[in-house]
């Protein structure tokens, strides 16, 4: 082989290998690759599920370079690398062989029935996650699109009936539009079905020919005169169907996929090799789409009614006093990884109400993460720390807070006390300020996008969500003046 083809395998090799180190020393820690039951990962950390957690060594695993922090939480073994996380998931999976096929990755199936013993609480957060994790990226990003086109919009530099417009609107509203059936794949490959037959009942429950049949007159009312009057367009073998809009809902595709994966699994083993590979889809299909038509999707959207007026309700008795433990103590559910279950309650409110009111209080979070980095990043002595600094400040402005958190503020404590006390401040000016969300975004700058009413523009509850993030970021940094001006283990890094 030439020697030009030899140096360009070996840059190669270099390029798709960058962490070869740091995986395998993950690995190791975890309990090697036997002890490995499933991985997938979020924003920035790699999620292990264990055989037997017994064998992890968590100390170990903090100190490899590379790692900026170990959460052991809901089930999960949770190894913070940053933004990069992507990249290392793929060469792991990669190096190993964890694509699923290999004997050492059980079907969710399995994983469930060994997770049994677990708390219900970590058993609900693992399905949570494990649903909203992979389309994160896409809330985010087609949510900034949205926020973009809002501001556009809002400014008069783009005419909402122009077809730039109308174009740019199908880019970003598509995702949320047929959002029930990402969680269709989703939601049944974290059930242990098979994702394609997800997807399939969630596009039945968002035909496009439901939207012209509720456009006619209702044959008759169901529970006519109370709060969950429902109009009756047509029945099924003589049962009445309550018709709903389940574009950009959450929760019923969710309850439906996890009674379809209940069917599918009753099915398979008890039907011959001959029609298996199209009977058992088929019936499962008609079967999930029966029960959600019939029973789950009714059920399922009047309790996420009551739900989003719920936590409406409870904002209103005291939105200020509200937004400051909300703003106070999100990040610390982000340190337990158990964050997920405000997602679903943010996607439901918005489907539900058209707004927000409750999870917004966390925007002044990342800022106030931010504030307490930069103090230490001028304060400490440390180049290897002032490295982190930097990038983890970019970071959490733009509204990914676990490189601050892990990197930087919570190995002292004491600063990442005063970041959530700075945070809470700006939750409480959020929830004084009226401020609502009225499409699902990032954090950071581009936040505030979320905060434009679409029908007002920009008013003064927009203004009061930019005051509180800057606030936070003020008081975080009075505070680490104040409070934390002699720490010398901060100095010392």
């Amino acid at each position: 082989m030439p020697c030009k083809y030899i140096v360009r395998l070996f840059i190669f090799r270099r390029v798709i290998m960058r962490y070869e180190n740091m995986i395998s020393d993950i690995v190791l820690g975890v309990g090697g690759k036997d002890n490995i039951q499933d991985v997938f990962h979020c924003a920035t950390r790699l999620r292990f599920v264990l055989k037997d957690e017994g064998l992890a060594d968590e100390k170990a695993v903090k100190d490899i370079d590379g790692v900026l922090g170990v959460v052991n939480a809901a089930g999960q073994f949770q190894v913070i690398v940053g933004q990069r996380v992507g990249d290392v998931f793929d060469e792991l999976v990669e190096t190993y062989g964890l694509d699923g096929t290999d004997e050492t990755v059980r079907s969710a199936a399995e994983m469930r029935e060994e997770m049994k013993g677990k708390k219900v609480k970590n058993n609900i957060l693992d399905v949570i996650s494990g649903v909203f994790t992979p389309i994160l990226s896409l809330l985010m990003a087609s949510g900034v699109v949205k926020g973009i086109l809002a501001l556009l919009t809002t400014t008069g530099l783009l005419d909402a009936a122009s077809g730039t417009y109308l174009v740019l609107s199908f880019a970003a509203d598509g995702f949320f539009q047929f959002l029930p059936i990402f969680l269709g794949y989703t939601a049944m490959k974290k059930f242990g079905g098979t994702p394609f037959v997800g997807m399939a009942i969630a596009a039945a429950m968002v035909h496009p020919a439901l939207s012209g049949i509720m456009a006619g007159e209702p044959l008759y009312t169901l529970f006519a005169g109370t709060p969950f009057a429902a109009p009756v367009y047509m029945d099924f073998l003589g049962i009445p169907v309550i018709l709903l809009s389940y574009s950009s809902s959450v929760i019923p595709i969710i309850f439906t996929t996890y009674l379809a994966s209940k069917v599918e699994r009753f099915l398979a083993p008890r039907m011959s090799d001959l029609i298996k590979g199209f009977a058992v889809p088929a019936l499962t299909i008609l079967a999930g789409t029966i029960l959600g038509f019939l029973i789950v999707g009714p059920v399922a959207t009047f309790l996420s009614d009551l739900l989003g007026l719920a936590f409406v309700w409870l904002f209103s008795l005291n939105a200020t006093l509200a937004g400051f433990f909300y703003g106070a103590f999100i990040q610390v559910l982000v340190m337990f990884g158990v964050h997920w279950g405000f997602v679903a309650i943010s996607v439901n409110s918005i489907a539900t109400l058209g707004y927000d009111p409750i999870t917004i209080a966390g925007l002044a979070s990342a800022f106030g993460q931010a504030g307490v980095a930069l103090v230490i990043m001028q304060r400490t002595k440390s180049q290897r720390l002032k490295k982190i600094c930097g990038p983890a400040i970019v970071s959490a402005l733009f509204g990914i807070t676990e490189p601050t958190i892990y990197g930087v503020t919570l190995q002292f404590r004491k600063p990442f006390i005063l970041a959530c006390i700075a945070s809470g401040i700006g939750g409480a000016i959020i929830g004084f300020g009226g401020v609502k969300q009225y499409f699902y975004g990032t954090n950071g700058v581009f936040g505030w996008l979320q905060c434009i009413n679409p029908a007002t523009g920009f008013d003064s509850s927009t203004l009061a969500s930019i005051i509180a993030c800057i606030a936070a970021f003020v008081v975080a940094v009075i505070l680490m003046l104040v409070f934390d001006k002699n720490d010398a283990e901060v100095a010392r890094g």
